[in-house]
């Protein structure tokens, strides 16, 4: 609670709660969230809008001084993960990677964005864990038929025509599982929200928990 309370947000230990010296231990170990490191993980199905809404928030947030570095899922696939599959356990290791690399920035006080599909939810909480609580789940929740309408590849229908003469393509939520996040810190339906109002939703969120600083203050 005192870290949550005070601590997290930079503010002066009170003075009943401990020695003045064992006060300024603690501020110097436990940072305020605005100087802390961050991981924003988008998670939904393909056209759900993660990499849209991602690249609009890295504008935003250098607004407030966060400069952020983008993992997409497409450029992680072709450089990071090149040579795996679709497979359960493929796909498990190419979001441990992913996990391993945002946490690793937000260790050195980095804020990464995460624009990946990551269908199942235990590695989803594995890479929660790297980062060290730092993490901020945001969950894609676009309705299939949204998505299916925005795929200009046509992979959804690729994969149902497969689907339909027996050879699965692995593709999720055609023929592989999404397993939708329980209790995620944002939760947007882009068929409902603009890219602006997704956008604020987050920034409001970071905002709430300290992460950022409204305008106009200044961090010391």
């Amino acid at each position: 609670e005192v870290r949550d309370k005070y601590l997290a947000r930079g503010l002066q230990l009170p003075e009943w709660f401990s020695r003045p010296a064992v006060a300024e231990i603690l501020n110097e170990t436990n940072p305020p969230r605005f100087r802390q490191g961050i991981t924003i993980w988008f998670t939904g199905l393909s056209g759900s809008g993660k990499s849209t809404i991602a690249h609009a928030l890295i504008e935003r947030l250098a607004e407030f001084g966060r400069n952020c570095s983008l993992l997409d899922g497409d450029e992680i696939r072709t450089h990071l993960s090149k040579g795996l599959g679709f497979s359960k356990e493929d796909r498990d290791t190419n979001i441990r990677r992913v996990g391993y690399v945002a946490g690793l920035v937000a260790l050195h006080g980095g804020t990464t964005l995460c624009s990946v599909i990551s269908p199942y939810r235990a590695v989803r909480d594995e890479a929660r864990k790297i980062s060290r609580g730092n993490f901020i789940e945001v969950y894609c929740s676009t309705p299939i038929e949204v998505c299916e309408e925005r795929d200009v590849k046509g992979m959804y229908s690729k994969a149902r025509a497969a689907l339909a003469a027996g050879k699965p393509m692995g593709f999720t939520g055609v023929d592989d599982p999404y397993e939708p996040p329980l209790n995620p810190e944002v939760s947007l339906d882009t068929s409902k929200l603009s890219v602006a109002e997704c956008v604020d939703t987050i920034v409001n969120k970071l905002l709430s928990l300290g992460y950022i600083l409204p305008h106009g203050h200044i961090a010391e």
